[in-house]
């Protein structure tokens, strides 16, 4: 008897396993290294020549198992990385698009911001009216998310038998990142309006 093992990927429940020695019918070796206290390249001439000494006649070859078990979730690493590049094209368009709205949104009440500040509105109040507008469309839009979000993933964890669960930090993170780049995209465009001199928006009123 033995601790359970894992001699399939992690997609698969762990299956009872019976573990029979018949040496006429082995194929591999398995071999247990210890790379703190011996090199590899020295560990790995032993082994070759004591293969030789009792197998002349076979090749010597070999591979090791971690090289096995990480070639088995290479599908996975691949649309992780694809993943994560598209992850950060979208956030890198959202953000475009987020900054061309502020601008516009603050073009088209040049007047209305200086009609506040000749009436004392101060700078304070003028920033925080044109972030709040742009904070609550990012906070909407983080709540439409968040069902979506755990839904595909969810439905990504189902491959897999052993998965770890899904905790509300997953969501909150990335929400509160997206409203930090929400933040300092519109303070950017908010405080170049609000410090805008009036006159040039109210020469011709």
């Amino acid at each position: 008897m033995v601790n359970d093992i894992h001699i399939f990927s992690l997609k698969y429940k762990l299956p009872p396993v019976l573990f029979v020695y018949k040496p006429e019918n082995s194929r591999y070796i398995g071999i247990k290294l210890n790379s703190e206290t011996e090199p590899t390249p020295t560990t790995l001439v032993y082994i070759e020549n004591k293969w030789k000494e009792h197998y002349p006649h076979l090749p010597f070859e070999y591979f090791f198992l971690e090289d096995v078990l990480n070639k088995s979730y290479d599908s996975v690493k691949r649309n992780s990385e694809i993943f994560r590049y598209f992850s950060f094209l979208a956030i890198f368009i959202s953000c475009l698009g987020l900054f061309g709205l502020v601008a516009h949104s603050a073009e088209q009440r040049t007047k209305e911001i200086g009609i506040r500040k000749v009436l004392g509105a101060p700078m304070r109040s003028l920033i925080t009216i044109m972030i709040k507008e742009f904070l609550v469309m990012v906070a909407a839009a983080n709540v439409i998310a968040w069902p979506i979000a755990f839904y595909v993933m969810n439905k990504w964890l189902e491959n897999f038998a052993y998965r770890a669960s899904i905790g509300i930090y997953l969501f909150l993170l990335p929400s509160m990142a997206a409203l930090m780049i929400a933040l300092f995209t519109v303070s950017f465009q908010c405080i170049k309006a609000a410090t805008a001199n009036p006159v040039d928006s109210l020469r011709y009123e």
